[in-house]
């Protein structure tokens, strides 16, 4: 949905359009409809808490773009990214949740009731759990966006055991992709590692590990500038940066390992984040603001799993539940 670009965000008054026959008042707002999303909305509305769910304009997250998810429990032969979310969404409005597919362009906690506002409606609440989650940073080259979910990565946790005995490269030089790179070399019959410099951003135990290991081939002040295929990944093109020949290298699938950006933009100067704009946690899924939640990757750069995210929508839930409890006595 949106990005973190560091900046600050003014707070502007805006008086937007009521239709009468839509709600607009509720105890519980989630922002953001993933896995962290539809989770915390099945257990508040379980907790029999009037909760709306605004899903943005790409509802699903990070998972609408998958394929096959192996990992996710209760489903012995795996299940579709996108599928698994019509799942969730679909379990999350027969708990009684109002989901609306709308994006949320600023929020006001200075006071209580909070207000969120999207480009139509002003929504007002007791309570608001924040699950807007992360989006991997792209390449921006031909054939990254044909080839997703078709040999082109941004997790290798999730999709390195579809790509057994096959050649594999991974563009980064930091922590993320050596450590990716690494794994992955429990299923591919070679890793390539692409990168643009001589040297690696990443630490030197994770160095070790990587130029160690027999299965690793680095390439040095190189990018990837092109993937070709058919129906699937078969060929990425390296150029050099500093001669600029280009080189074919047969694989069949490419992980991008260049880093996140959590979608923070309109929570900026709203509530605490960190360096890298995720939103820091106070005590278990509390903000700097109370009354405020978070779950998923919006917060979570460690993890990033399916899994992880819908167990911080679980835990954002029992928050908000303990969180209006209290303040009603």
């Amino acid at each position: 949905m949106m990005a973190a670009d560091g900046g600050s965000t003014v707070m502007i008054e805006k008086e937007f359009p009521k239709t009468e026959k839509r709600k607009t008042k509720y105890d519980v707002i989630i922002i953001g409809a993933g896995p962290a999303g539809y989770t915390a909305g099945i257990y508040c509305s379980r907790a029999r808490y009037d909760t709306l769910i605004l899903s943005g304009v790409l509802p699903g997250g990070q998972l609408v773009n998958t394929t096959e998810v192996e990992n996710y429990p209760g489903f012995e032969n795996g299940i579709m990214g996108p599928d698994l979310m019509i799942t969730m969404r679909k379990q999350a409005e027969r708990m009684g949740t109002t989901i609306i597919d709308d994006e949320v362009i600023d929020v006001d906690f200075r006071h209580k009731p909070f207000k969120i506002l999207t480009a139509s409606e002003e929504y007002e609440c007791k309570a608001v759990i924040i699950a807007t989650g992360a989006s991997p940073r792209k390449l921006g080259i031909v054939g990254e966006q044909t080839f997703g979910g078709r040999g082109v990565s941004y997790c290798a946790t999730c999709d390195g055991p579809f790509f057994r005995n096959q050649e594999i490269v991974v563009i980064g030089g930091g922590d993320s992709a050596i450590e990716e790179a690494t794994f992955l070399t429990k299923f591919g019959s070679k890793v390539h590692i692409i990168h643009r410099k001589d040297t690696l951003r990443a630490s030197k135990v994770m160095q070790e590990r990587a130029l160690s290991n027999p299965k690793i081939q680095m390439h040095w002040n190189s990018v990837v500038s092109d993937i070709q295929g058919d129906q699937k990944v078969q060929n990425v093109i390296l150029s050099d940066i500093k001669s600029g020949q280009k080189t074919t290298l047969p694989a069949g699938a490419l992980f991008v390992a260049i880093g996140h950006e959590p979608n923070t933009k309109i929570f900026v100067d709203r509530v605490e984040l960190d360096e890298q704009g995720y939103i820091k946690l106070q005590d278990h899924t509390k903000t700097s603001i109370t009354g405020v939640f978070a779950a998923g990757d919006v917060h979570d750069h460690r993890y990033r799993q399916a899994i992880t995210a819908a167990g911080f929508g679980c835990m954002a839930a029992i928050d908000v539940d303990r969180y209006l409890t209290e303040t009603k006595s």
